[in-house]
């Protein structure tokens, strides 16, 4: 499966240079860095040239690298079931930049753009009706930006009483706890819960 990557990786590489910045093969999946400008014209290109036949488009969605200058990459994930290929695409884009909406080539990214929008704040340019997918209409922010605050927006829920819907401060319903991934063959030089049986048993 990497050498038929390798292979269309190259192919890819050597047929579009104006489109392909860079590309690798990485756990048996084909990644390729896509110039934002290219973007449309690519993703036909793959969808209807022989050798490739990228006809399926999966999803699409955002990466936030907070603190890196071209802060989002749009990732696509395409399938030919005519090769048996899966392919990703990264864009790499500013705050700022819009991204040029595929809907024409896939009418299927419609939903999935306008959930990037909603989730991330990056916009499509070319969309036919690029709002809010997710979250309602009066929300404020893009709630998986890295730098979205965990608590202190209003949230929206139905209230049987009123029998309308109502807007809430956001509440943690528990208390905030530390979460430790550690695993207990790691050594963890602490007393895990259900130690101290093992120590009553001892004595």
């Amino acid at each position: 499966m990497t050498e038929a990557l390798t292979e269309l990786g190259t192919y890819l590489e050597a047929k579009r240079t104006d489109c392909v910045l860079a590309w690798d093969v990485t756990h048996d999946e084909l990644n390729i860095d896509v110039a934002p400008a290219s973007l449309t014209g690519f993703v036909e290109f793959l969808k209807t040239d022989s050798t490739c036949k990228f006809s399926t488009l999966i999803d699409i969605t955002g990466v936030d690298y907070l603190g890196r200058a071209k802060r989002f990459d749009v990732v696509y994930h395409l399938l030919s079931m005519y090769q048996n290929h899966r392919i990703r695409l990264r864009v790499s884009v500013r705050e700022e930049d819009m991204v040029p909406s595929i809907t024409d080539v896939h009418p299927s990214a419609n939903w999935f753009e306008r959930e990037v929008f909603d989730m991330f704040g990056i916009l499509f340019s070319g969309h036919p009706d690029l709002r809010r997918i997710l979250t309602d209409y009066g929300f404020r922010g893009y709630p998986l930006r890295k730098d979205f605050p965990t608590t202190g927006y209003t949230e929206v829920r139905y209230d049987e009483e009123k029998k309308r819907v109502v807007y809430e401060p956001v509440k943690l319903v528990q208390e905030y706890r530390q979460f430790d991934f550690m695993s207990p063959w790691e050594g963890a030089q602490y007393v895990l819960p259900g130690d101290e049986k093992q120590e009553e048993k001892a004595d």
